[in-house]
């Protein structure tokens, strides 16, 4: 096992993590502390990525986890797991700006895949991103996800998902083939 994967503690999350878990997100997406990782959406979205109530809704939802990854007992990353019939979806992945750069993401999205074609036997993993964030769907393109083309509105007008600063936000379809 290489180092960057020593001491990694992965599980569902709890009740018990979700202030942890919407602090760790939040430092991952929205203010200046984001800007010490190459995540930040500081520059397209104020406001805020989530909250209390959105993180307890994927930790309580049917056919979904929370995935929290720890280590040394500090929460470190998570990412949502959501069972969608044929495939899995992936969302709100996050890992600590001051731990971005050096390659625990890959370890996590690996295997957060293991583990959604191990318990639900899916083929494929799909999330949405923010077509604007060129460098994180090439990250996402060099893990062997894949351009739909889909699109989808963003929610302007929901500050539950931020406070958007430009107004050609949109999300785009990512898909991977499972093997």
């Amino acid at each position: 096992m290489d180092t960057l994967a020593t001491g990694l503690t992965f599980r569902d999350a709890t009740d018990a993590d979700v202030d942890e878990l919407v602090a760790l997100i939040e430092s991952a997406y929205r203010g200046e502390a984001s800007r010490a990782g190459w995540t930040t959406e500081a520059d397209i979205l104020d406001g805020q990525r989530t909250d209390p109530e959105g993180v307890r809704a994927v930790i309580k939802a049917a056919d979904s986890r929370l995935l929290t990854v720890e280590r040394e007992g500090r929460i470190v990353a998570c990412c949502q797991l959501e069972h969608r019939g044929d495939h899995a979806y992936f969302g709100m992945f996050s890992v600590s700006p001051s731990l971005q750069g050096a390659g625990l993401g890959k370890v996590i999205i690996a295997e957060a895949e293991r583990q959604a074609r191990a318990t639900w036997g899916v083929t494929e993993m799909h999330m949405t991103v923010i077509s604007v964030r060129d460098d994180l769907i090439a990250w996402y393109e060099r893990r062997g996800y894949r351009r739909t083309g889909r699109m989808t509105p963003f929610p302007y007008g929901d500050e539950r998902f931020g406070i958007p600063l430009r107004d050609d936000l949109q999300f785009e379809l990512l898909v991977k083939e499972l093997g």
